[in-house]
């Protein structure tokens, strides 16, 4: 139910987003990335102690290269919610699984299986079909798509990160492994260092400012920090499905609350992307329940 909750509070972006009045592109990106920031701020501080700034110097390079992940994610995101429909890119961010499949396989060596194969094609199908669409319609739509693509190319980068640090400590135990939960406030701060120059001069009027808060803690901050706890207590198969909710609360929501309906082409591929992925998660979870143990 916490999962449902955390994919229900991701999906607020589109809708929230929607309802501005003078915010746009970059300084939306800055304003829910400094939100988000002072937020995370405050929790890691609470959940760490004193010791937060200096794990945050004193981390290496995995720490910041997981930061850097999130910087992309926080920041591709918004802009490309500002640039093309919420549908186009939630159905985008869709494909961070398989991406991160093809990762493990290139960089850990991972074998997949061939129903991951068979997945990765026919999701691969469907954004190529959604994107031809789009570049059939031109101007910013297409622009949109392709910002929203660096959202799971860096979230396959950072999942891949960090299970090597993973595999690595449960190879050696005496390898200590880092604390990368900072590496999500190193995100928010980076993200709306980069973004405020392009954002100003800043025009957000108070209600801009109060949604963009709300996206900050709540649809950001506080669904971010509740899924690393739930990675301790629910599979990885189990997460990733639930986590494919958020498409489909974030293209209703957009839909009721802003009457953003999605194009056929984005419908479409989405069904190919989306059946793709339940397809092979839902056939490796029940794999693992079938095997004794």
């Amino acid at each position: 139910m916490l999962m449902v909750l955390v994919t229900l509070l991701w999906s607020t972006a589109g809708v929230v987003t929607r309802h501005l009045d003078a915010a746009r592109s970059f300084e939306v990106t800055f304003w829910r990335s400094l939100f988000n920031a002072v937020a995370l701020s405050i929790a890691l501080r609470a959940m760490t102690g004193p010791g937060l700034w200096r794990g945050l110097l004193r981390g290496g390079w995995a720490l910041w290269a997981s930061g850097l992940c999130w910087t992309v994610m926080y920041t591709n995101f918004m802009v490309a919610i500002t640039l093309t429909t919420v549908a186009t890119v939630l159905v985008t961010m869709s494909i961070a699984p398989l991406l991160t499949a093809l990762f493990a396989r290139a960089f850990l060596h991972h074998r997949l299986p061939a129903r991951t194969w068979t997945a990765i094609a026919v999701a691969g199908v469907g954004i190529a079909a959604m994107f031809g669409r789009q570049a059939m319609a031109g101007g910013g739509s297409m622009t949109g798509a392709l910002v929203a693509l660096g959202v799971p190319i860096a979230g396959a980068a950072n999942w891949t990160l960090l299970q090597h640090l993973h595999q690595r400590h449960a190879r050696d135990p005496a390898v200590a492994e880092p604390q990368m939960l900072p590496a999500v406030l190193i995100g928010a701060v980076l993200s709306a260092l980069a973004t405020l120059p392009l954002a100003w001069p800043l025009s957000a009027s108070a209600h801009d400012l109060s949604l963009l808060a709300l996206l900050g803690v709540l649809q950001l901050a506080l669904p971010c920090l509740l899924v690393v706890k739930l990675t301790k207590v629910l599979p990885a198969p189990e997460i990733s499905l639930l986590g494919l909710l958020e498409v489909v609360f974030g293209v209703l929501l957009t839909w009721l609350g802003a009457g953003e309906a999605p194009q056929p082409a984005t419908l479409a591929g989405g069904a190919l992307v989306l059946g793709a992925l339940l397809a092979n998660e839902g056939w490796a979870l029940r794999r693992r329940v079938a095997q004794p143990t």
